[in-house]
């Protein structure tokens, strides 16, 4: 049996963070998890010391890339075969877990993004999606990656996420520290890997905000697509010289 890691990363996540654990040991008992606390600034921390979790607490605030990746450097020197990128904000549902897996372990993808806009076709409600500007900015992120790729990818900003020990690997050692959940799909595509979505459903947030401020939405989205087109360029530059 593979082994399963779930890496949580949080930051002044106290309004959902044990929730979110509790989460995942009913509805994924398979899976081992580790919390990465971002130097938290209300109780996140003393929350999970209280009740026993399994985390990490970083010396200093890396965001949410450098959490991330501090998730993925854990799984590696633990021997994990697949890792799950999962929020502590209550969003992300455990219950969806087994079927993220599933084409990294059928040896069919190496990263399974957890996506709100595929259809599922069950008819049933499709969960949580947003606000409307922030589809928006999801749309228009998606499409430069269309254009520096090839490649759609619906739900780019998703960080519900799986990968193989592959990119795992790669990951621990090159990480996006700025907009890391589209900036990693251009990086995995642009080495080659495998990259598919699968329909999820997501729930609002519990707590906590959003690494996306509302006054800083206009920074974000001119920050990440200059941070896209440039990730598209070098990697669009290294394969031509390979070639």
């Amino acid at each position: 049996m593979k082994k399963l890691l779930v890496i949580i990363p949080a930051y002044n996540e106290e309004a959902a963070i044990l929730n979110t654990i509790a989460d995942l040991k009913q509805n994924c008992p398979q899976a081992d998890y580790v919390v990465v606390n971002d130097c938290s600034r209300d109780r996140t921390r003393e929350e999970l010391r209280a009740n026993g979790a399994n985390y990490l607490d970083l010396p200093v605030n890396l965001g949410i890339g450098g959490g991330v990746q501090t998730g993925y450097k854990y799984a590696v020197e633990h021997g994990y075969d697949i890792t799950v990128q999962f929020d502590g904000d209550g969003q992300h549902r455990a219950d969806y877990i087994a079927r993220l897996i599933a084409p990294i372990e059928r040896g069919e993808a190496d990263m399974a993004i957890g996506s709100r806009f595929v259809p599922h076709g069950d008819g049933e409600d499709k969960g949580f999606q947003s606000s409307a500007a922030r589809r928006m900015g999801i749309r228009w992120i998606s499409g430069l990656i269309r254009i520096g790729t090839g490649r759609t990818i619906r739900d780019v900003t998703s960080g519900f996420r799986a990968c193989g020990p592959v990119l795992t690997a790669y990951f621990a050692q090159n990480y996006a520290q700025d907009y890391p959940e589209p900036e990693a799909i251009v990086t995995a595509l642009g080495q080659g890997m495998r990259v598919c979505e699968v329909p999820v459903r997501m729930n609002e947030r519990q707590g906590g905000v959003s690494s996306i401020r509302a006054l800083k939405s206009l920074h974000y989205m001119i920050k990440v697509s200059l941070a896209i087109l440039l990730d598209s360029f070098r990697l669009g530059s290294r394969k031509e010289k390979k070639a």
